[in-house]
C-alpha cells in the first residue's frame, strides 16, 4: 500500500519525521547528537564498501538505463566524505521555527531494494545437507504510543532478549534499522548498548530504508556480519506499523 501510493509515502514520511522530532525531545536528543550518528553511519557504511563487507550478501542486478543495460552490485545511496562540518549546516527539514532537528542528513531516505532469506526446520537442513547460516533462537513484537512509534525497538529488543535468555551484554552485533538518528540515539541510551556492537558497517542512514524489505535486509546484513567478525548472538530490530517494534534473536552455530 505505502509503495503503491506515493501520496500515502509522502504523508507517512511528514508524519514519521514529526515522530522523529518528539522522541529527541522527549528523549533529549541533540541535533548535533543526531548529526555525529548519522556521519557516523556514513562513514562506516564507506568503509564496508571499500573493504568488500557487503560483497557476499549482495547478488548483481542488471537494469535497463540510458546508457543500455547496467550492472548494480553495490549500494548506490551511502554518501562518501560525509563529515560533521557539511552535514551541521543543513537546515531542518519539518520543524522550521528554530526546535527543528531532524535533517535530510540526519534521517534515511526512501529507496528501492529488495532482500531474501531461506527459512526452514533443522531437520530439513540436515536432509538437504545445508549448512545454516545461523537459528532463530526467539521473536518479539511491542506497541508503544504511536507518537514516538520509533522507539518500539525497544521493547520489542528486551522481550525478544528475554525469551532467549540472554542479557544485552551477550549479544555480539546489534542491526536495528536506523530510520532516524533521533530514534538510534534514544533506542541506545535506553538499552545502555555499546555503539561499537551496533551497526558495525553503517545503518540505513548510509543504506537506505526501502519500505516492505527493510526487515528482511537488516536481518540479512546480521548474519553475515556475525559471519565475518565471528560473533555468535545477534538482534535484528525495527520500528514497524504505526507504533510497533519488531525484535529477532538468531544464532550461529
Amino acid at each position: 500500500m505505502i509503495c503503491g501510493s506515493g501520496l500515502k509515502a509522502v504523508c507517512l514520511a511528514a508524519q514519521s519525521i514529526a515522530m522523529a522530532e518528539n522522541v529527541a525531545k522527549k528523549w533529549q536528543v541533540s541535533r548535533e547528537a543526531q548529526d555525529r550518528v548519522a556521519v557516523v553511519s556514513q562513514n562506516r557504511a564507506e568503509h564496508a564498501q571499500k573493504a568488500g563487507h557487503f560483497d557476499k550478501e549482495i547478488v548483481p542486478v542488471h537494469v535497463s538505463s540510458r546508457k543500455g543495460l547496467a550492472e548494480v552490485k553495490i549500494d548506490e545511496f551511502p554518501r562518501h566524505g560525509s563529515n560533521l562540518e557539511a552535514m551541521s549546516k543543513l537546515k531542518p527539514y519539518f520543524l522550521t521555527d528554530g526546535t527543528g532537528t531532524v535533517t535530510s542528513a540526519n534521517a534515511t531516505g526512501m529507496n528501492d531494494g529488495a532482500a531474501a532469506v531461506v527459512l526452514m526446520k533443522k531437520t530439513e537442513a540436515e536432509s538437504r545437507m545445508l549448512k545454516p547460516l545461523a537459528q532463530v533462537v526467539s521473536w518479539s513484537q511491542a506497541g508503544v504510543e504511536p507518537s514516538v512509534m520509533g522507539v518500539g525497538p525497544i521493547p520489542a529488543i528486551k522481550q525478544a532478549v528475554a525469551k532467549a535468555g540472554w542479557s544485552l551484554p551477550d549479544v555480539d552485533v546489534f542491526e536495528i534499522n536506523e530510520a532516524y538518528a533521533a530514534l538510534s540515539v534514544a533506542i541506545a541510551k535506553e538499552l545502555g548498548l555499546n555503539p561499537e556492537k551496533v551497526n558495525i558497517d553503517g545503518g540505513a542512514i548510509a543504506l537506505g530504508h526501502p519500505l516492505g524489505a527493510s526487515g528482511c535486509r537488516i536481518l540479512v546484513t546480521l548474519l553475515h556480519t556475525l559471519e565475518r567478525v565471528g560473533g555468535t548472538r545477534g538482534v535484528a530490530a525495527l520500528c514497524i506499523g504505526g507504533g510497533m517494534g519488531i525484535a529477532m534473536c538468531v544464532q550461529r552455530g
